[in-house]
């Protein structure tokens, strides 16, 4: 039903005048029955689709149809997202995506969900995460690289976030070293990568990503810090393109990385974005706190960050910058 579905679609999009039962029966080899189930499917997902006698079929401009069949239909990539898990609710993508890989999911596979009952940010805490609310995907890949060179791709899934946004929005948003895309020195995005490792080999890597997209409000712990694209911009955005277009850029960013294993290649223009570049960051380190200025990103993804005369390279620990989310 899911292939039926997915080539009808295609071909209703495809075809700005009526297309007849007749012609989908013949693209399908099914039945004008099996055809009108499709599309009464497709009508029960939000698609609007006009039917005539003598005509056929004919799909009028939707509006928000956030569905599997929808991305799919806008993906343009090779593998990412090829196999797609499209859930109504789920405690956390990032979790189901563990969940399809050790059950054998292939390299690319997309878990995408309406909401999530437990999503996750990083460092343990919470991810609101409502249903129509906004995008909450995770992405999992089987890499052949080195467990420590795994951390940079949160920095690619953060380019293609904000790569994304702009395609889909119509607006540049800015990364915040090293898993944040902010708008207006406000969290839309936030990514958490876990992986599963064996001695030097990786058995799979989940990207999550969780985009605020509708929301109108946010609790008050947060509403200082948050933001979501429908506050930004006064407009509804369309989930689905959205998604397609972050995995369109996703494939892009990810193979670029691939072809060197770090981030020559990307670091010119993740810099290009980044909010914290030229502006004094704190550092929160174990060894104890200290105050910069970021000169951006090297080839490893760390941050350089200059103090007293010196130029430090900060790989993990807790970073903020001055006006943005709340530091002053």
């Amino acid at each position: 039903m899911k292939t039926k579905i997915l080539k009808i679609l295609k071909i209703l999009k495809g075809t700005p005048e009526y297309v007849s039962g007749q012609e989908l029966c013949t693209h399908l080899g099914v039945s004008r029955t099996a055809v009108w189930k499709v599309i009464r499917q497709l009508q029960e997902e939000g698609y609007e689709i006009e039917a005539k006698r003598n005509r056929g079929y004919r799909l009028r401009e939707c509006g928000d149809v956030y569905t599997g069949a929808e991305i799919e239909c806008l993906l343009n990539t090779r593998q990412a997202g090829r196999n797609l898990v499209f859930l109504e609710q789920v405690d956390s993508t990032n979790n189901e995506a563990k969940r399809q890989a050790e059950q054998g999911a292939p390299d690319g596979t997309l878990v995408v969900a309406l909401e999530q009952s437990g999503g996750k940010g990083r460092r343990g805490r919470s991810w609101v995460s409502e249903r129509g609310a906004g995008v909450w995907m995770s992405l999992m890949i089987r890499p052949d690289i080195l467990p420590e060179c795994a951390s940079m791709l949160t920095l690619v899934a953060a380019m293609a976030v904000e790569a994304g946004i702009r395609q889909a929005a119509g607006i540049e948003g800015r990364i915040k070293w090293p898993n944040d895309v902010v708008l207006d020195g406000k969290k839309v995005c936030g990514i958490l990568t876990e992986m599963s490792t064996e001695m030097e080999s990786i058995h799979y890597v989940v990207v999550g990503i969780g985009i605020n997209v509708g929301a109108r409000e946010f609790p008050e712990e947060i509403r200082d810090v948050a933001t979501s694209l429908r506050l930004y911009t006064g407009k509804d955005v369309r989930r689905a393109v959205l998604a397609a277009a972050v995995t369109d850029a996703w494939e892009i960013y990810y193979e670029k990385f691939l072809k060197t294993m770090d981030l020559s290649l990307l670091a010119e223009e993740y810099n290009r974005n980044l909010v914290n570049i030229g502006r004094e960051v704190r550092v929160m380190a174990p060894e104890g706190a200290y105050s910069g200025i970021s000169h951006g990103i090297n080839d490893r993804g760390e941050l350089l960050v200059e103090t007293e005369g010196k130029i430090k390279n900060v790989i993990s620990g807790e970073v903020s910058v001055r006006g943005i989310y709340g530091y002053v």
